[in-house]
């Protein structure tokens, strides 16, 4: 029979074992290994049974095993030494508490997914998996960060395969009682709720549920309450599921909501209020629409509100596509802001101009969610070096008239968090080295540029290390495939074959990721007999796992898991290649520190970061990888190899991948499997281990996500703290308005004359030529804007590469023409084919940069002919 309603019983703990229960609602516990070491001693069958959440084991452990413990003297010494820790841990100074300056009061962060423990399963890939690693850093880090997401009913979807391997999706209910979180709740115990405004005078309504992450609250929004209508209810059922209009009160939710909840939570429990906001990708984007509202109803009109809501905000872009980025039409955002809607007393025309696609090929009828982040936001960054370069390329038609390396879009490349990834084993080997608290730190903090401690480890023990690891892999890939195999429908009889699954002795390759066709999951099917050859090579075999989810409605995805799933059900490879479905955080835990080399053939440049790679790097895994993404800067010969890339612009995308697959079968063949299989003198593969020293000590600091939460206080929160303290209602107001006059007198800004003292084309190194350029400024004074020589060398076509600006200074002016003259310095520092221009930029001292208007006058083409432009 089915149960009508359904409840969640929470267990009554003594009195002695009341920590138990905070210990189990602070998330720290997902990666702190003393703290998970005290819940399995709680009981060890229950805690492997209860998937390893102490939510779960709590729920289900008798009251006579409960009684048992609340006597035991010894487990109670323990359970006050773990809550002591996590008391220091949550009250004391850490690093953001020593830093100089004034840093921010507190950071809000926006992300559509958070990725923390397998316990919270509110993610779906690399998105949310560095957001949850962002969180738990800036809490090791002592960042007064704030998180701030939805709670999917659904999380996103349940792997498993078919008979014949087709990916089945399923969607669990999740019980936010039987989760890691807690309602917040309003000073009279009722639970707290924002609301937003529908059309039709509907309304959305969501509670607020806290996950407590270390130091940081993670707010996450639920529309599943009574109040709404059926259809608002399930607004938070899936995660990116649903249509466009689903889709876009997610995000309504998720932004503007957000900013409520964030400032509901402040309210009750004393937090500072954010001088920062940081939007993860651009899915929370709405956020700087309230924002800008809250400050109209404090008096401000919209420009100003803009302006000062700027200041503030940090956008960080994860898509190297504009496939990727969400884009949702004109008049279904129109219909959901206004006087019948949501933020009544904003102009729609004013939000509807924050989205529009105002470049060459932009589509003028969509809403784009990026190009909304990128206006909303002084300061923006992609996720790698490489990636930095692809979204200032793409992006570069909202700056019209600058370079695209001059496009204000810098980066901070993603790192992941050491605690959670690192395996207890790896951990244990670094603290018999250099004490647990040196681990700990180095781990955490970072802040070094190598961990040279790693050179005293001997050989033997590396390499036994990672046999043992293997080894445990071995274990757990048999355990997921007999369990998948059963829910195909195989029956115990016909499973006997997988006791023979993987060889705790033999090469393990690792792939896993999600499975967009870019990320190329059957590039290694290319050539079915080279593989085979390389999996049943007599001497030096391979062994791959696979793991991966396709989208639910990407069918070509799902072909392409098929495609791998009955190539490994082959009898005769399934014993060195397998498919584990249902990828998540638990299988990855293990899966990163089993392989020996981790695999990725994007196709290059479409992998914005990919920091599966840096998980396995940690636990001495190498890796082998198209040079895309993180492995494109930090790639060397010491650590891994790097896949050839075909792409030239004219590549048939056919012929790109056989190139890529035969270079990947090269490297496996002439110079991975060999490193691997041969051995010294002392009997071990001293080559090999090497090359894992090398990945611990050079590559080990620079992945961490410590190293990159401090790059985004240093390099963006803490400058844009000070733009937001720096941006009173006065300074906006001036801005904004100072911003307008400029917009509507730039088409009178000109360069009208440049001359130098250059007398021929040539000049020799060190010369020093003077500038003189005549300009027109439209009725804008001299204060408004900056005059710039920009010289550098130059290639056959006249392009000035590596440019260095100089500001000229104002000698004279108006004159009768209401002309003003410019002169400075030329310094002709380098040698070789050497050229210069003149520009004129706005210039503000509120502007975080000269490009932030994307105006910028040149000289005309005649000008340029006669000027002599160009020193050879």
């Amino acid at each position: 029979m089915k149960a009508i309603r359904r409840f969640t019983v929470r267990p009554v703990l003594p009195e002695p074992l009341r920590p138990l229960s905070d210990l189990a609602r602070n998330l720290r516990w997902s990666w702190h290994a003393d703290t998970r070491d005290l819940f399995q001693s709680v009981d060890p069958e229950r805690w492997a049974a209860s998937e390893r959440d102490p939510v779960r084991l709590l729920g289900s452990v008798s009251a006579e095993r409960l009684a048992e413990l609340a006597g035991d003297s010894r487990f109670l010494r323990r359970l006050t030494e773990v809550a002591g820790d996590l008391a220091d841990y949550v009250g004391g100074d850490r690093w953001y508490q020593t830093q100089p300056g004034e840093l921010p009061a507190a950071v809000a962060y926006f992300s559509p997914e958070f990725g923390v423990t397998a316990a919270l399963p509110q993610y779906s890939g690399g998105l949310g998996i560095l957001a949850g690693d962002h969180l738990k850093s800036a809490s090791d880090l002592g960042v007064p960060l704030i998180g701030v997401g939805l709670l999917y009913r659904h999380g996103y979807f349940r792997q498993s395969l078919s008979r014949d391997g087709w990916q089945q999706e399923t969607y669990p209910v999740l019980d936010p009682n039987e989760l890691p979180v807690a309602l917040l709740r309003e000073t009279d115990g009722s639970p707290a709720h924002v609301s937003l405004a529908l059309p039709g005078g509907r309304s959305l309504r969501a509670r607020i549920w806290l996950a407590q992450v270390g130091r940081v609250p993670l707010l996450m929004l639920d529309s599943d309450v009574e109040e709404n209508d059926l259809g608002e209810r399930g607004v938070t059922d899936v995660l990116y599921g649903g249509g466009s209009e689903h889709r876009l009160l997610q995000e309504m939710l998720l932004g503007i909501g957000g900013v409520r909840a964030v400032r509901t939570y402040c309210r009750l429990t004393g937090h500072p209020e954010p001088e920062v906001f940081h939007t993860n990708e651009g899915h929370a984007g709405f956020l700087g629409l309230e924002r800008i509202a809250e400050l109209c109803d404090a008096g401000l009109d919209f420009d100003a509100g803009l302006e000062a809501v700027r200041a503030g905000t940090v956008f960080t872009t994860h898509t190297p596509v504009p496939a990727g980025i969400d884009r949702f039409d004109r008049e279904l955002v129109a219909n959901h802001f206004g006087p019948e809607a949501e933020l009544p007393r904003m102009d729609v025309g004013n939000i509807l101009r924050l989205g529009m696609e105002t470049y060459p090929g932009g589509e003028p009828n969509l809403f784009n969610m990026a190009v909304m982040g990128l206006r909303l936001g002084q300061r923006a960054n992609g996720v790698s070096l490489l990636h930095g370069q692809v979204s200032r390329e793409m992006f570069s038609g909202l700056w019209p008239g600058f370079d695209a390396e001059e496009v204000p879009i810098t980066s901070v490349t993603n790192g992941v968090h050491a605690p959670t990834w690192v395996a207890p084993e790896v951990f244990r080997l670094g603290a018999r080295q250099i004490g647990a608290q040196r681990t700990e730190d180095a781990l955490t903090v970072g802040g070094s540029d190598r961990w040279d401690a790693v050179a005293e480890i001997p050989d033997q023990d590396i390499w036994e290390l990672r046999r043992d690891l293997r080894e445990q892999l071995v274990v757990e890939v048999r355990e997921r495939l007999r369990a998948s195999w059963r829910q195909r429908g195989a029956g115990s009889a016909e499973l006997g074959w997988i006791d023979g699954v993987l060889d705790p002795d033999v090469l393990t390759i690792g792939f896993a990721r999600r499975v967009p066709s870019y990320k190329r999951l059957t590039l290694m099917l290319r050539d079915r007999d080279r593989l085979m050859d390389l999996l049943l090579h007599p001497e030096r075999p391979i062994q791959i796992v696979v793991a991966g989810k396709a989208h639910p409605a990407d069918d070509g995805g799902k072909r392409l898991v098929q495609e791998l799933v009955k190539f490994a059900d082959d009898p005769r490879v399934r014993h060195r290649i397998v498919f584990l479905p249902d990828y998540g955080m638990a299988m990855a835990q293990k899966l990163y520190p089993g392989c020996d080399i981790w695999l990725n053939n994007p196709l290059r440049p479409l992998e914005a970061c990919g920091t599966s790679g840096m998980k396995a790097a940690l636990n001495g895994c190498l890796n082998l990888s198209v040079l895309d993404g993180w492995w494109d800067e930090w790639f060397q010969p010491d650590f891994g190899w790097a896949i050839p890339t075909a792409d030239g612009t004219g590549t048939d995308p056919d012929h790109r991948d056989d190139v890529e697959a035969a270079a990947l079968y090269d490297l496996l063949e002439q110079r991975v499997t060999p490193r691997f299989y041969e051995r010294g003198q002392d009997g071990l593969p001293d080559r090999w281990i090497e090359m894992v020293r090398q990945t611990l000590t050079l590559l080990g600091p620079k992945v961490l996500a410590g190293r990159m939460v401090r790059e985004y206080v240093e390099r963006l929160y803490a400058p844009a703290a000070h733009a937001h303290r720096a941006m009173t209602p006065d300074a906006a107001r001036e801005l904004a308005a100072w911003k307008g006059r400029v917009r509507a007198a730039w088409h009178g800004v000109t360069v009208d004359h440049v001359e130098t003292s250059a007398a021929t084309a040539t000049a020799e190194l060190g010369t020093t030529l003077s500038l003189r350029v005549r300009v027109g400024l439209g009725g804008l004074a001299p204060d408004d804007v900056e005059v710039q020589a920009v010289s550098g060398r130059v290639d056959p076509e006249d392009r000035i590469g590596d440019g260095v600006a100089v500001p000229l200074k104002p000698a004279g002016g108006p004159d009768s023409e209401g002309h003003w003259l410019f002169e400075g310095p030329l310094s002709l520092d380098r040698t070789g084919p050497y050229g210069y221009t003149v520009r004129i930029l706005p210039a503000h001292r509120l502007l975080a940069s000269s490009a932030e208007l994307g105006l910028v006058a040149v000289p005309s083409e005649d000008e340029v002919e006669g000027a002599g432009v160009l020193m050879r």
